[in-house]
């Protein structure tokens, strides 16, 4: 991340240039109040104070790291409000780590049946196919 020294508001294009999430997706940000709504200039521009840029790369980095919207609201809320302990973090974290991995397997699980599929096909000039029997199949 960037270091902000800034004084004044960040307009929404300078947020988006700086943490490299796009304008609408700012606005989703705000919608969903997963982000606080920034002042107004008196022209009705949105003015994002370093607080909120700071924010807008936590959730990026967070989506990065696969946490769902309702997570990234709950480690969000304990770190502004900075009513958490590490313990409560490493929990939800965990908990993360654990979907992770099962989705991990999951896809491994289908890796290994479509890998099957692929190896029964000969690939010929006929319709019959395997990979469509197969397909059918338990139908």
């Amino acid at each position: 991340m960037p270091k902000i020294t800034k004084t004044r508001g960040y307009a929404i294009g300078e947020v988006s240039k700086l943490t490299g999430v796009n304008i609408e997706t700012v606005r989703y940000y705000e919608r969903i109040d997963l982000l606080p709504k920034p002042d107004r200039t008196a022209g009705g521009n949105r003015q994002y104070n370093e607080e909120q840029l700071k924010q807008v790369f936590f959730i990026k980095r967070a989506r990065g790291l696969g946490f769902s919207i309702r997570e990234i609201r709950g480690l969000l809320a304990m770190a502004v409000n900075t009513e958490f302990t590490c313990a409560e973090v490493h929990e939800i974290t965990t908990e993360h780590l654990t979907s992770v991995q099962e989705k991990i397997a999951s896809l491994q699980r289908l890796e290994a049946v479509l890998k099957d599929m692929a190896a029964e096909c000969s690939r010929g000039d006929v319709p019959d196919c395997p990979i469509v029997d197969t397909l059918f199949e338990g139908g």
